[in-house]
């Protein structure tokens, strides 16, 4: 099997927030057999020399929308699905190169572009799809649906269902096309034009039915939700990862906290809306929206730490937006430490999604997802940033993407 030796970089260590000098990292296949200080042996490797650089785990991004391809979203409801998959293919390719080695999507991806990715057709990152979002009758994304005699309206990104035989249905088939996590519309949002933030979406019955099948599939529910009542609500249902969130307040993150719940704030996208959202098309309806939500964000990290919530990372950019994506690290820097920042989007992330031990680490036995950073990301995220300018190698299950080295 194809062996990469890593020798005498500096290994961050995302759990303790700290650089291991001198060590020397051997990878097998795709996955990582060895991590030593001192050298190792491999005499058919490919030879890496690492020194002054740092040795750190792929990035993971847990609230993408690689198929929304364009901020006009009247425009995406007649956009070919030939050439929304073409599209999304070429966003998740530049999202692996600023070093994001696994994303979840959080609606509108399926089976097919991650099976594309699987096979190497699409040169992106490992992808966590979710299928078509649930959303209720004047929810989130259910604005073009219309009315209809049958029970559930389905489109590309969601299925519009209502009641608990409804939603059931619609999850059960999201599942069985293979997510592998269900997401909820579980208030107003800010892409949608006609739904206040605030507005509650679906019934507890509702919440809980969806729970339970992604339970049956030994899985999870998502919930995108902004206020703490409906952050509540979807907690007490069992839902266990809480998107966006801005509107957060301390009681509903204790909340949280106590049901072993995560949070996934989704800060950069509300900062590209606000500045290029009208220049591309963006609905006026929703752009007022996002006014909202803006700026309560980066309170929103300072009370779920305060209260003990995980933090995961997430982006939800949009379109012509999604290459903004490594921003999220220097906006969150405002209020979090770099190793706060980048635990939620190494060790948390890999949590959220069921893959402790296995992604966001090197350890032997882990998936042989990492980046070799010119500098030390500790010291200075933006290291993080420029389109991965500053990645002198990135690999993703064993292959190496990209070598700037000498190697």
């Amino acid at each position: 099997m194809a062996q990469i030796l890593f020798e005498n970089g500096a290994l961050l260590d995302p759990a303790a927030g700290e650089l291991r000098p001198g060590t020397s990292l051997l990878v097998e296949a795709d996955r990582i057999v060895e991590v030593s200080d001192r050298p190792i042996r491999a005499g058919s490797a490919l030879r890496i020399d690492a020194r002054g650089r740092t040795l750190m785990p792929g990035l993971i991004d847990a609230h993408v929308h690689a198929t929304i391809t364009t901020l006009n979203l009247a425009a995406m409801q007649g956009r070919p699905a030939t050439l929304v998959a073409f599209e999304a293919g070429r966003v998740l390719e530049a999202m692996l190169h600023r070093g994001f080695t696994t994303v979840r999507d959080a609606g509108g991806a399926d089976w097919g572009i991650a099976e594309a990715v699987r096979r190497g057709l699409v040169k992106g990152p490992r992808l966590f799809f979710s299928g078509r979002t649930l959303s209720q009758t004047g929810g989130p994304r259910s604005d073009a649906a219309g009315l209809c005699a049958c029970q559930i309206h389905s489109n590309g990104f969601s299925h519009v269902a209502d009641g608990v035989p409804a939603i059931r249905k619609a999850a059960r088939e999201e599942l069985r096309r293979g997510a592998t996590q269900v997401k909820i519309m579980a208030s107003g949002g800010v892409a949608s034009p006609s739904d206040p933030i605030w507005n509650l979406q679906y019934s507890m019955e509702e919440l809980r039915a969806i729970v339970e099948e992604a339970e049956g599939w030994r899985t999870y529910a998502m919930a995108h939700a902004y206020t703490p009542e409906a952050i509540s609500r979807a907690v007490e249902a069992g839902v266990r990862s809480i998107e966006h969130g801005n509107l957060i307040d301390r009681a509903t993150a204790e909340k949280m906290a106590r049901k072993g719940a995560y949070l996934v704030p989704t800060l950069v996208t509300y900062y590209a809306l606000d500045e290029f959202g009208r220049k591309l098309g963006f609905p006026e309806a929703s752009q007022r929206k996002v006014q909202g939500v803006l700026d309560a964000g980066l309170a929103s990290l300072e009370i779920c730490r305060e209260a003990g919530v995980p933090l995961g990372f997430g982006t939800d950019l949009l379109g012509e937006t999604h290459e903004q994506q490594s921003r999220e690290f220097s906006i969150r820097a405002q209020v979090l430490s770099p190793a706060e920042v980048i635990r939620s989007a190494t060790l948390v992330n890999a949590a959220i999604l069921n893959r402790s031990g296995e992604l966001g680490v090197l350890a032997p036995g882990a998936k042989a997802d990492l980046l070799l950073v010119d500098g030390d990301p500790l010291r200075d995220l933006t290291l993080l940033e420029g389109q991965g300018k500053h990645l002198a190698a990135i690999l993703r299950d064993g292959e190496l993407v990209v070598n700037r080295t000498d190697a």
